[in-house]
């Protein structure tokens, strides 16, 4: 084993938002934050980010005023313990394109694509640390069979802070929240 293949010390430990601020970029890149503790994120594949893509520009097309869309940024859903994500579409406010850390309460929708080995996080996880941080729109993508994806939209219900099943859409996204939008992700 190589000294290049050996993870630094600040992988294994429990990280404060202190020192998860002092990493630089690429150090941060690829990872997320889950109760203070390091969690390696895969690289994606080219259709999960063409999908990913696709969703973030329509997204912010149909946007209000005031809202952008972009992908894969860091957002800090708490600082003690820290947990940091990186969703895979995120819709926020537009006066807060340069906060950093960017938090939940400038976020109106996060979106995750899901991929081999992110099922239950995407599925469980991720949707749980959203809702409870004040999200109001999760969005789930999921591959299905037939190659056609699924979305499934979530609604915040913030007297419980949990997700409430919005509509499921195959191939063809027409909602009406956040925005009224249509995205075809029939084809790549």
């Amino acid at each position: 084993m190589t000294a290049e293949m050996v993870a630094p010390a600040w992988m294994h430990q429990q990280l404060t938002a202190e020192q998860y601020d002092s990493l630089s970029e690429e150090q941060s890149r690829g990872i997320e934050i889950v109760d203070g503790m390091v969690v390696m994120v895969p690289s994606a594949s080219l259709m999960h980010n063409r999908l990913a893509k696709k969703i973030a520009v329509a997204l912010e097309l149909a946007g209000a005023p005031g809202w952008f869309a972009d992908l894969d940024f860091d957002v800090r859903l708490q600082d003690v313990p820290l947990t940091v994500r990186r969703p895979d579409v995120v819709v926020y406010r537009a006066g807060t394109v340069d906060t950093v850390p960017m938090r939940p309460e400038n976020i109106l929708l996060v979106g995750e694509v899901v991929s081999p080995g992110s099922e239950t996080t995407d599925r469980v996880f991720k949707p749980e640390q959203y809702a409870r941080a004040g999200i109001q729109f999760y969005w789930r993508v999921e591959p299905s069979a037939t190659g056609v994806p699924l979305v499934y939209t979530y609604v915040l219900d913030p007297a419980v802070q949990i997700y409430r099943v919005g509509d499921v859409h195959t191939g063809v996204i027409e909602a009406v929240a956040p925005f009224p939008v249509k995205i075809d992700l029939t084809q790549p």
